[in-house]
């Protein structure tokens, strides 16, 4: 797995379109990647004032395209093997996380108990924390609610493909874990959780944090 970083000009008029539509983040990372389709897992992050596209993919990525959009003049992309970090994880051990997340809940019709159910964001921080807390131990890892928080809430509305219209939820969250199941949690790494992660929504980064 690699994980890539690359600056974004927020001046450009292209790169603030794409901020308030991520589907053209999406169609742009795609073409980062010759041959077949692939899954892969971004988000935008935020630090010091200054807008990052993080991207984790399982072969490097050719931003050239991405780059020339929204990126400032001359400024290349960062990429680095995501490998030896996922060699150390370990059970027991204690990493910060951030996590932009789309959590929801699936609620049926009593009168159509068969039909599938109608999927809604989680608008509260009560209900978005207890969405992360009880997923945790499934993704191989232990949460207390008072290590972490919800650090970022923001609502994205876009036309897929140019014509249906989708909205999600993006719930960025920052605190301390510990990783329970070492597989779990590695899987979760490097596939994501919940939905919209071609959107921008569903990665987990980790650094060595806590006790």
């Amino acid at each position: 797995m690699y994980l890539t970083q690359m600056l974004l000009d927020q001046k450009n008029r292209q790169t603030l379109a794409a901020l308030a539509s991520p589907s053209k983040f999406h169609g742009a990372i795609e073409a980062a990647f010759p041959g077949p389709r692939q899954r892969n897992l971004w988000r935008i992050d935020s630090r010091a004032g200054q807008k990052y596209l993080l991207l984790l993919s399982e072969t490097p990525p050719d931003l050239t395209q991405a780059a020339a959009q929204f990126a400032p003049p001359g400024e290349h992309w960062q990429t680095k093997s995501y490998d030896p970090l996922l060699t150390r994880i370990l059970p027991g051990s204690c990493w910060q996380f951030r996590l932009t997340a789309n959590p929801t809940k699936s609620s049926k019709d009593p009168q159509n108990p068969a039909a599938r159910g109608t999927v809604a964001a989680h608008c509260t921080t009560q209900y978005q924390k207890q969405w992360l807390l009880e997923r945790a131990a499934k993704h191989g890892f232990a949460l207390r609610e008072e290590e972490f928080t919800v650090t970022r809430v923001q609502w994205q509305h876009f036309a897929k493909h140019g014509t249906r219209p989708v909205t999600l939820l993006a719930v960025t969250y920052e605190g301390i874990l510990q990783v329970t199941d070492a597989e779990q949690f590695r899987a979760l790494l490097c596939q994501g959780m919940g939905r919209g992660k071609a959107y921008g929504l569903g990665l987990m980064t980790v650094m060595r944090g806590g006790n």
